[in-house]
């Protein structure tokens, strides 16, 4: 649903978020590990982030990755979504067509709207703070569990 990148901003972005809220900065390597990136795609994928301001970066010996604690509660998923891949989540077709529209729908295009105006409701709705503290207590996870 997402592309590559964006899965990688909001992984990032929730595990920054959390380590922000218990007062740390975490850097590139770790992030990467944390989320399971590869790490030069995760700097790209931080660089854009740090560019709306959504996060901090800070170099050298103690720097790292934060997010502001007083901020955090208010960036929603569908700020990570918009700086990385725009709008393209909620345009375009579900089934790839270059023309589908509501005069030109698609088989899928009708059933589609709906599920797109939940997302983006989802998203908007949706805080770093409720993602980070769900992971923080151990309700969510960001990699993959080995089974």
């Amino acid at each position: 649903m997402f592309s590559k990148a964006c899965e990688y901003g909001i992984k990032a972005s929730i595990y920054i978020a959390l380590q922000s809220i218990q007062g740390e900065r975490v850097s590139l390597k770790k992030i990467a590990k944390e989320i399971d990136s590869p790490e030069a795609f995760t700097a790209k994928v931080l660089l854009q982030l740090a560019k709306i301001d959504i996060i901090k970066s800070s170099k050298g010996p103690s720097g790292g990755f934060e997010i502001s604690k007083d901020k955090i509660d208010t960036i929603m998923l569908a700020d990570i979504v918009f700086a990385i891949d725009g709008n393209s989540i909620y345009e375009g077709c579900a089934l790839g067509f270059d023309t589908c529209n509501a005069t030109k729908p698609c088989p899928i295009h009708d059933k589609f709207v709906n599920v797109r105006e939940e997302l983006k409701r989802m998203l908007q709705n949706t805080s770093l703070y409720e993602l980070a503290t769900g992971l923080e207590v151990g309700l969510t996870f960001l990699k993959q569990r080995k089974s």
